[in-house]
């Protein structure tokens, strides 16, 4: 019951603001947690949870791990395939007591093993000490592109393309790092909604992905709602007592 009734009801809203023809995305995968699954490490090998996302975006990995690590926590995704211009929210269920932070990952199309992801599982918290919301909103530029290290950027093997085996990778045996420059592998190729991909207009500052998180309804919104209702208001207050 003390759980109930500190569940807040949470929309995370998934803009690709990417230039035109340029990257898309898988699935966004996320997770409300405590902080204690950490899916990747700068400069180690990808875990088998973070190769999930980056080699296919599927995530069969890194959502049971998740899980297994934290077994109260909220997961869920939004959106997918995430085209330039797109996009995509969803509500979740969260109680701020125990999953105060928030975490995600998706796999950056098309590619072999690029991603984007918070490396550090506290890096943003949603909830403070008492189960207080704040909204947060945070832009992705293409500089925090990741690649995993574990697959060897071939155009033939990528996921996101028109007539390349995704299935089919050859091993990188590398670390996890900042990458997007090898986006240009797949320059000039059809993509599988249609356009053909030009990483061309992208740099490290180059805005690509736009997050936004809040409450719902925002306080804001709540108290312009319950003005429109004029001499409903002492009911309603009557009524939760």
């Amino acid at each position: 019951m003390s759980s109930q009734a500190a569940t807040t009801t949470v929309r995370v809203t998934v803009e690709n603001i990417a230039p035109a023809n340029s990257v898309s995305f898988a699935p966004f995968r996320l997770g409300f947690g405590n902080g204690t699954f950490d899916a990747f490490n700068s400069g180690f090998a990808a875990t088998p949870a973070i190769v999930s996302i980056a080699e296919g975006g599927s995530g069969n990995v890194w959502i049971p791990e998740f899980l297994a690590a934290e077994p109260n926590a909220v997961i869920g995704a939004v959106g997918g395939p995430e085209t330039p211009g797109s996009v995509f929210s969803a509500d979740f269920e969260v109680d701020g007591a125990i999953n105060r932070y928030f975490t995600y990952a998706a796999m950056v199309v098309p590619s072999n093993d690029l991603f984007i992801g918070n490396d550090n599982p506290v890096g943003t918290q949603l909830f403070d000490e008492m189960g207080a919301f704040t909204s947060r909103t945070f832009t992705l530029q293409a500089g925090a592109i990741w690649d995993a290290g574990s697959e060897q950027a071939i155009a033939a093997n990528a996921a996101f393309l028109v007539g390349s085996v995704n299935g089919d990778r050859v091993d990188e045996n590398s670390t996890v790092s900042f990458e997007f420059s090898e986006l240009a592998a797949y320059n000039g190729l059809t993509t599988a909604a249609g356009y053909v991909f030009d990483s061309s207009s992208l740099n490290a500052n180059t805005d690509i992905l736009r997050v936004t998180i809040t409450s719902v309804p925002e306080p804001s919104s709540a108290v312009i709602a319950l003005a429109g209702l004029g001499g409903l208001i002492p009911l309603l207050r009557r009524r939760r007592h």
